[in-house]
């Protein structure tokens, strides 16, 4: 009798710990989908166009203030090629931020 008392309660116990498991998991889960618009979660391109825009610069005038092309901002900002490290850092300066933010 007393042994098929603790096996109730073993296995209540882990009936218990398994749901908390699932519950656990099932709202980490969802709490993945909230973070899917994070500022963290930009590609460089995307950041490099961000702060254009929120310059009011348009691509022309990029190209000309690090003296290449349109075409090459064009690629930065749909990620078709990234800027390489003295263009990064002649973008921060131009937006007038750190090179780790662009990063």
């Amino acid at each position: 009798m007393k042994k098929l008392v603790l096996l109730l309660l073993l296995s209540a116990v882990f009936i218990f710990l398994v749901f908390l498991v699932i519950r656990t998991l099932l709202k980490y889960l969802k709490s993945n989908n909230t973070r899917d618009g994070d500022a963290s979660n930009k590609t460089l391109g995307e950041k490099i166009r961000e702060y254009r825009i929120s310059n009011n610069m348009s691509q022309e005038f990029v190209a000309e203030s690090l003296e290449i092309s349109r075409q090459a901002v064009s690629k930065w900002e749909n990620g078709t090629s990234n800027p390489s490290t003295s263009n990064l850092i002649a973008l921060a300066k131009l937006f007038n931020i750190s090179p780790e933010d662009l990063i």
